[in-house]
């Protein structure tokens, strides 16, 4: 078996280079996701409605990308373990907004300091500053496009609305 050359990927593969660096984080926060349902789904959940306005479960499931039904299934799981709670929505009672609990605010805690420590494992090869640069870099390139409100157009472009041309204001047809 010929031995692979990882020194001309890792130059100028950045396929490779992201695939080589997200198989790293998973192995190293892998431990830290064990305990929590859904593993890296549910951390999601959890962290996005720990730290932000309390969001309804149809717009956590089209901010995070999952489908709506997996999300109601795995609302129900953080339920269950009281990490999460459904309450109404006070401007529509109709809807429901994702509240995190104290003791889903606890385990949140304990896997973000968790989290933190294998992260700097893995970038145990950049120092501090190199590692602030990196972060800020991913979080820039990793955002939506600008003026693009819809998140499944990030992943399928064809997803837009289309230009009106010159002279036409852009909107909802």
């Amino acid at each position: 078996m010929r031995a692979v050359d990882t020194s001309v990927a890792a130059e100028d593969d950045l396929g490779w280079q992201l695939g080589s660096l997200l198989a790293r984080w998973r192995d190293a926060v892998g431990s830290a996701l064990a305990d929590v349902p859904q593993g890296p789904r549910g951390y999601h959940v959890l962290r996005a409605v720990a730290h932000g306005a309390p969001p309804t479960q149809g717009a956590l499931a089209a901010s995070l990308g999952i489908d709506r039904t997996v999300m109601t299934y795995l609302v129900d799981r953080l339920v269950g373990c009281d990490l999460v709670e459904r309450q109404p929505d006070p401007a529509d009672r109709r809807a429901r907004r994702v509240v995190a609990t104290a003791a889903g605010r606890e385990v949140l805690d304990d896997l973000e300091q968790r989290i933190r420590a294998a992260e700097e494992q893995v970038l145990a090869g950049l120092d501090p500053d190199e590692r602030r640069v990196l972060r800020r870099l991913l979080a820039r390139t990793t955002r939506p496009p600008q003026g693009c409100d819809e998140v499944c157009a990030v992943v399928d472009p064809s997803r837009e609305q289309p230009d009106p041309g010159p002279g036409v204001a852009a909107g909802p047809v």
